[in-house]
């Protein structure tokens, strides 16, 4: 990550909108920004399969796993505004092949963390579950609020964009897919 560049390019923004980068609240401004950008897109320079390393193959378990909720924040690639949201990530091992669960959540942070579509992310987090642990299938919702909707253009706060991906059994199930659904939508 080049933050001297970041800091540059954040100066002069601030001088092209009208702003002085150099008065007192303003002065380490170029800094925030650039050191903000290298955390929230980390995710760039991680390939998110690596978290996925710890199997657990002397299981025999082969049903559902789930972990609805997880919490994310990433950055809208067209305006470079956040949107976040939860994220609901279910698989269903293949051979006992198991990861630990931290890892799911871990995949969804590394692929949040990079200028993004939500479309993407949810296929992409799909994607790289069904590629390393080939279960019999994956799926992946997500569910958030788009700052570039609620801040700006049509101003709708608390409105949700809902995505999914499903691979494998999901695709052809549609019982199994229903019934994973209607975990993800338990007690809400």
């Amino acid at each position: 990550m080049d933050k001297e560049r970041i800091e540059k390019a954040v100066r002069e923004i601030l001088f092209a909108v009208g702003e002085n980068p150099d008065r007192e609240g303003l002065v380490d401004t170029p800094k925030r920004i650039a050191k903000m950008y290298e955390e929230i897109f980390s995710g760039l320079n991680e390939n998110p399969a690596d978290h996925l390393e710890i199997y657990f193959q002397q299981e025999k378990y082969e049903e559902l796993v789930l972990i609805k909720d997880i919490p994310f924040y990433s950055v809208c690639e067209h305006h470079l505004v956040p949107f976040f949201g939860k994220a609901h990530v279910g698989y269903l091992p293949k051979n006992g092949k198991l990861t630990g669960l931290s890892k799911l959540a871990r995949v969804v942070e590394t692929v949040a963390k990079r200028p993004q579509l939500q479309e993407r992310l949810t296929a992409t987090v799909a994607d790289t579950i069904q590629r390393k642990l080939e279960p019999y299938g994956v799926i992946v919702v997500v569910e958030a609020e788009h700052m570039c909707m609620t801040m700006r253009g049509v101003k709708k706060p608390g409105s949700k964009t809902i995505t999914s991906a499903v691979r494998g059994v999901f695709e052809s199930d549609a019982k199994a897919r229903s019934e994973v659904m209607s975990f993800i939508n338990f007690g809400k």
